[in-house]
């Protein structure tokens, strides 16, 4: 439970990462395999920024998360 697993595979190019909860309470992040390693680094980072701060469980448009995010 509240495990990180991460996974790089193709995806869009607009797509850097993204994190889906799952029932078990774990954490699932894909990472696009076609971005750097020091990208792919960063992405990871921002991810974890969103677990971090249970963003996935607030009532609010993923545009206005992103907006704290930065």
């Amino acid at each position: 439970m509240n495990e990180i697993h991460v996974r790089t595979l193709p995806l869009p190019v607009r797509v850097r990462a993204f994190t889906l909860p799952d029932a078990e309470g774990d954490y699932n992040v894909y990472i696009n395999a076609s971005l750097s390693c020091e990208q792919q680094r960063l992405s990871f980072a921002h991810e974890r920024r969103h677990i971090e701060r249970d963003d996935f469980f607030r009532d609010l448009p993923a545009a206005v998360i992103e907006a704290e995010m930065k």
